[in-house]
């Protein structure tokens, strides 16, 4: 089997969790490990001085999140299929992992074997989405939030007046209050605070 190892790379920023993924994939005798990145920005880079087959990666990291480099990767490496791998299984996430062009999607606590065959389904062509997540994404539907509406509550999340989120989001801050508003009755929320914590547990910012 030797002629048909499955090359992988592994991204996430926990070099444990990291570790154990690359050793339990190891053990496969079709899979081969051939490159680890702890961040977001790295993982383009590794993927075109590595070429691997299929890429895992997690969704909160540094530099870029796992979304954000599904879709760099599309781009750049358009050979590599993107398995997403996270400990965060929020529907708003599959959904947008898909949209960028991920062929899987699969919760961390996924036993070893499941994983290994996640991996070669995905190298196969195939699309592989954990069935619990795959149906609270129908239920739970897109976003409801506009653009601007998500940019204005990401840059809420760390607090600030209007005035300061107005200039991280280069807006008027009327126009920052009409979003704010606007975000804070989609999503049922009676404060911003509020509205940024519903928003990141559904996984749409």
């Amino acid at each position: 089997m030797s002629d048909a190892l499955i090359r992988v790379l592994l991204a996430d920023d926990q070099a444990l969790v990291r570790g154990a993924l690359a050793a339990l994939l190891s053990l496969e005798p079709d899979l081969e490990v051939v490159a680890e990145v702890g961040r977001g920005d790295e993982v383009v880079d590794a993927a075109r001085r590595t070429a691997p087959d299929v890429a895992l990666l997690d969704v909160e990291m540094p530099g870029a999140d796992g979304i954000a480099a599904t879709a760099a990767l599309a781009e750049a490496v358009p050979g590599c299929r993107v398995l997403v791998v996270t400990t965060f299984g929020r529907p708003g996430y599959l959904r947008r992992a898909m949209e960028a062009g991920a062929s899987g999607f699969v919760v961390k606590d996924t036993p070893a074997r499941q994983l290994a065959e996640a991996v070669r389904r995905v190298h196969a062509g195939l699309r592989v989405v954990d069935p619990s997540l795959a149906a609270e994404t129908l239920v739970a539907g897109r976003s409801p939030l506009t653009a601007r509406e998500t940019d204005v509550l990401r840059a809420a999340r760390d607090g600030g007046t209007v005035a300061d989120l107005a200039a991280v989001v280069h807006l008027s801050e009327g126009t920052v209050r009409n979003h704010l508003s606007a975000a804070i009755g989609k999503t049922g929320a009676r404060t911003r605070a509020e509205a940024v914590r519903i928003a990141e547990q559904n996984g749409w910012l």
